[in-house]
């Protein structure tokens, strides 16, 4: 049985994960975190607020790794298989990336996406949801 605390670690660690292929995939420009926190709580360029968008975007993704794992049980779904769970996993981030894509970006921050921009988007919570749905799978019950 996978518990919450599993899924609040399984989220740091494939936040953590995720936030690697951004910095090394990405082109340097601030993720749409800091442009939330620039639009909503600064008062200044995005650019000025990377540390507090990055602590941002790893708190989103804790809670997300929680939210996986409070969906898992009414949906009647287990975490018995690597495929399962890698599945599942891939789902959740397509899941993630309509909401931040979708929701985030172009409703609360007004922000459009290149084609490019969008497929790495995808790209970085595609590998958050692999990484969340093996770490589920080997570390369920932390």
């Amino acid at each position: 049985m996978v518990t919450l605390i599993s899924g609040l670690v399984g989220g740091l660690v494939a936040t953590i994960v995720m936030t690697g292929f951004m910095m090394g995939l990405g082109d340097d420009s601030p993720p749409p975190t800091a442009a939330f926190w620039a639009k909503y709580v600064g008062d200044g360029e995005p650019s000025a607020y990377m540390l507090q968008g990055m602590v941002l975007h790893l708190l989103y993704g804790i809670a997300a790794g929680g939210v996986f794992v409070a969906l898992l049980a009414p949906l009647g779904l287990g975490i018995t298989a690597l495929s399962g769970a890698l599945l599942w996993g891939v789902v959740y981030g397509v899941v993630l990336f309509v909401i931040a894509a979708g929701f985030w970006m172009m409703i609360v921050l007004d922000m459009s996406a290149t084609p490019m921009m969008a497929a790495m988007f995808l790209l970085f919570h595609l590998v958050y949801g692999v990484v969340l749905g093996g770490f589920l799978f080997y570390l369920p019950t932390l």
